[in-house]
């Protein structure tokens, strides 16, 4: 198994004022040529945003890009026609595609917070598509909850490439073997909320780790945790 470990400090910060955003892996004026994306995980960003800022309607082409609120509501609306709230306990996903104008809005007093991640596809000039759905109701405690995957027919919101994304709401002391869903892929696990272990290596809020050339590993809640985990192609499309 190979692991490459990113502690929280170590990321990338913008302060715009109404918007900080914390970034994983090389975006906008934040770059670094050792963490430019992990398989095709391109963009993992922790936003802050202040209330009633916007981001201004700007596009975006050949990128599946997949929003989840922590805290707070944003508003979201596209050239396709599409508007409406997106909050925590929602996922978004948007394949870009041949190309997409959209916009969002903090449209409350209090802030929002929400992680901006974007995937590379395994398809290029698809038709644009917009979709949200809440996760909440289906949540389950310490195990792995599916919310993203590359088949419509499968829990949670899809897109095109052979990815996998779970959220994991551990107990402190609970563990859980995850199993990859396809041979050539990672998981790149980052912790939401409290803290965990994967093999010897502790990871506090905000950490993340990325794993690969494995079938499996054990994921171990050393404190109430919520854990984000992304499996991915560590393959860039050709």
């Amino acid at each position: 198994m190979k692991t490459v470990y990113h502690k929280s400090e170590s990321r990338g910060y913008a302060n715009h004022g109404w918007l900080k955003s914390h970034h994983t892996f090389s975006f906008a004026n934040y770059h670094n040529p050792d963490r430019m994306h992990f398989g095709v995980l391109r963009v993992l960003n922790d936003d802050y945003v202040e209330g009633g800022m916007v981001f201004g309607r700007h596009p975006h082409r050949d990128m599946e890009i997949i929003s989840i609120p922590l805290e707070g509501e944003l508003r979201h609306g596209d050239n396709m026609g599409n508007s409406g709230v997106i909050k925590e306990g929602d996922i978004q996903v948007m394949s870009a595609g041949t190309g997409i104008m959209h916009s969002e809005e903090n449209a409350n007093e209090k802030p929002v917070k929400f992680l901006q991640i974007w995937i590379i596809p395994n398809k290029t000039d698809v038709t644009p598509r917009y979709d949200q759905i809440n996760i909440e109701e289906n949540a389950v405690q310490n195990d792995f909850q599916q919310i993203m995957s590359p088949n419509p027919d499968d829990a949670g919101v899809w897109i095109h490439q052979d990815a996998w994304f779970n959220l994991a709401r551990f107990d402190k002391g609970f563990s859980k073997e995850y199993a990859m869903h396809k041979s050539g892929n990672g998981v790149y696990v980052f912790v939401i909320k409290g803290k965990a272990k994967i093999a010897n290596q502790i990871l506090d809020e905000r950490d993340g780790l990325g794993i690969w050339d494995t079938e499996s590993f054990v994921l171990e809640a050393e404190e109430n945790s919520e854990i984000l985990l992304m499996e991915v192609p560590m393959k860039l499309p050709s």
